[in-house]
């Protein structure tokens, strides 16, 4: 196991190292000018312009603007932002507590609602509650999230539940039951059928035929047999999902009136802030990295046939 992890981390290097170059030549060869807009209606004086492009390096050529900031990196400066003047990393710290309480919940959704849904209605297949929950997760997946997130906040208004349910978020974990509901909404869909179908197909395998031929228990025929295998799938759901709801959520975040990554990352594209942008994007990098590797991690526990070395 641990040459494993080993070897997987020093495979992150460069993978992090290619995704550093693109996402840093995407968003410092954007359309427009980081200047616009900063000085009113009228043209910056030559002066401040003189001094903003040498302070972030803009007058220098692309490669040298890269290596510079690769250097930076390293040593833990994601920069500074040229909207605020704050540091990216403040930035990101006053942001992540809200987005994680948010990634939390949807998260939670997932695994309670969606990994709860598909066991039932896997072992129920073919009933009514099997065909609740295909109907069910179709409706979620066919509406977008900016709908949904617009007829919760209807509905709670609609019904006076706003003193309960908040609306709009102020960063509590009160206040983000509502967003994070509606953000986890898609992920318990897809949750939901992925282990419906895994527990299915999973039933009728060979090994579980035998288990109940040997006397076995249903429940522990099922629990014991199918049910870790099916699982294995939602896992790597479950754990690309949170590195995606890590990285923020735009437009719930949006909706909501959330001041989160995804807010920032927003707001960085409208002001051509491309180092907060480059800063906050390749968090959610590492985010994915480690988390594809604590899934396959779990992958050896969940199925002891799967080995790491």
């Amino acid at each position: 196991m641990g040459k494993y992890i080993v070897r997987r981390l020093l495979m992150m290097i460069p993978t992090f190292l290619g995704a550093t170059f693109i996402i840093f030549t995407l968003a410092f060869t954007m359309p427009g000018d980081p200047l616009a807009g900063r000085c009113g209606q009228k043209p910056c004086p030559q002066n401040y312009v003189d001094w903003f492009r040498s302070f972030y390096g803009l007058d220098k050529p692309f490669i040298v603007q890269y290596l510079v900031y690769l250097g930076h990196l390293f040593t833990g400066n994601l920069g500074i932002s040229n909207y605020t003047r704050n540091t990216v990393v403040h930035e990101l710290a006053i942001r992540y507590p809200t987005t994680l309480k948010l990634a939390l919940i949807a998260v939670l959704c997932e695994i309670i609602i969606g990994v709860t849904a598909g066991i039932v209605a896997g072992i129920r297949r073919g009933g009514f509650i099997d065909a609740l929950v295909t109907v069910s997760t179709l409706v979620v997946i066919a509406i977008p999230v900016f709908v949904l997130g617009g007829l919760s906040q209807f509905a709670i208004l609609k019904f006076n539940l706003n003193s309960i349910i908040p609306v709009t978020s102020n960063g509590s974990w009160r206040s983000l039951i509502l967003p994070g509901v509606v953000l986890g909404s898609l992920y318990v869909a897809y949750v939901a059928r992925l282990t419906r179908t895994n527990l299915v197909e999973n039933l009728r395998a060979d090994y579980v035929r035998t288990a109940y031929a040997k006397g076995m228990m249903p429940a522990r025929a099922i629990g014991l047999h199918a049910m870790r295998n099916s699982l294995i799938p939602s896992i790597t759901y479950v754990g690309a999902s949170l590195g995606a709801l890590m990285g923020g959520a735009i437009i719930t975040e949006r909706i909501f009136n959330i001041n989160g990554v995804g807010s920032l990352i927003y707001r960085s594209i409208n002001q051509r802030d491309g180092t907060t942008l480059v800063g906050a994007v390749l968090v959610i990098v590492v985010i994915y990295m480690v988390m594809t590797l604590v899934v396959d991690i779990l992958y050896g526990y969940l199925d002891p046939r799967i080995g790491h070395e």
